[in-house]
């Protein structure tokens, strides 16, 4: 069975799914999934899990991401991108250089930020994308974000590029919105490149065209996605226990998730102890290699 996880760069235009039905006609597999979704109009990383990979998938959920924004001033659309319908337009330039620093910087730490009308957030079983298009405004309840870093890059009179890296549930629309606020001026987020998710990199992220070309060479091994965990090496008599599902009492960290390894390397699984608890309890118990 083929299993893994795969770096794709999403191409504008596509949607997330768009990409996970791509990945499995290519691979001829049905368990596929995603790490954080990626509007159609964005490019980037999106990492595409494969196999008994997928259920390593809720474990990408509090993933930092980081994210290159083009942000135009002058206009206003619904959706906060260019996709959207044009609701507001005004002449206005952007501040100098210093002042634009000072007002990105002002988003960095932590801060509540309330989801966009276009998005997949769900209220009372209706995604807010479908109450838009039906022309309702619902009442968003904020969220807690957390905007780690925030850089400029370059400027022109009306178009600017930054960079900033942020936490799990951040809309980089509404930062954008939000930005244009603080500016007194309308904008419209012009372009946005997803750079990072978790360990996932653009650096080394994957064409559709490449994944085409070279198949499942370019997966790379399922404890990619959890290489933030402390790893164990059990005996042989402690990995069949594990794989039965059973508690283990071994050293180790306490009240953190550990990645279970057998003698020759293969992973095992996921598990945690409490601090007073000599013995790991299973969290995910994979059994990939039967």
């Amino acid at each position: 069975m083929i299993q893994g996880i795969i770096n794709v760069l999403k191409p504008p235009g596509m949607t997330s799914h768009d990409v996970v039905a791509f990945i499995r006609r290519q691979f001829g597999v049905k368990r596929v999934g995603h790490a954080g979704t990626l509007d159609p109009a964005a490019a980037g990383v999106l990492p595409v899990y494969i196999g008994h990979a997928t259920r390593l998938i809720e474990y990408a959920a509090n993933f930092d991401k980081s994210y290159r924004v083009e942000l135009t001033v002058g206009r206003e659309t619904d959706t906060g991108d260019d996709m959207g319908k044009l609701i507001r337009s005004a002449t206005c330039n952007l501040p100098k250089s210093d002042q634009l620093l000072h007002i990105l910087q002002s988003f960095k730490g932590d801060s509540m930020q309330i989801p966009p009308m276009y998005s997949a957030v769900k209220i009372d079983g209706k995604k807010l994308y479908e109450y838009a298009r039906e022309g309702i405004v619902v009442d968003r309840k904020p969220r807690a974000i957390t905007i780690f870093d925030i850089s400029l890059l370059n400027q022109t009179d009306t178009v600017f590029l930054f960079d900033v890296t942020c936490s799990k549930g951040t809309y980089i629309r509404t930062l954008c919105s939000d930005i244009g606020k603080k500016m007194n001026c309308p904008v419209v987020m012009s372009f946005l490149v997803r750079t990072r998710v978790g360990c996932f990199d653009l650096s080394n992220a994957q064409t559709l065209e490449e994944i085409v070309a070279n198949g499942d060479k370019l997966l790379l091994p399922i404890d990619s996605a959890i290489n933030f965990m402390p790893a164990i090496l059990l005996n042989e008599t402690q990995a069949q226990a594990f794989s039965y599902g059973q508690q283990i009492n071994v050293p180790g960290p306490a009240d953190s998730p550990v990645r279970f390894y057998d003698s020759e390397s293969h992973l095992l699984g996921i598990a945690q102890r409490m601090d007073k608890d000599p013995y790991y309890q299973p969290l995910k118990v994979l059994n990939i290699n039967e």
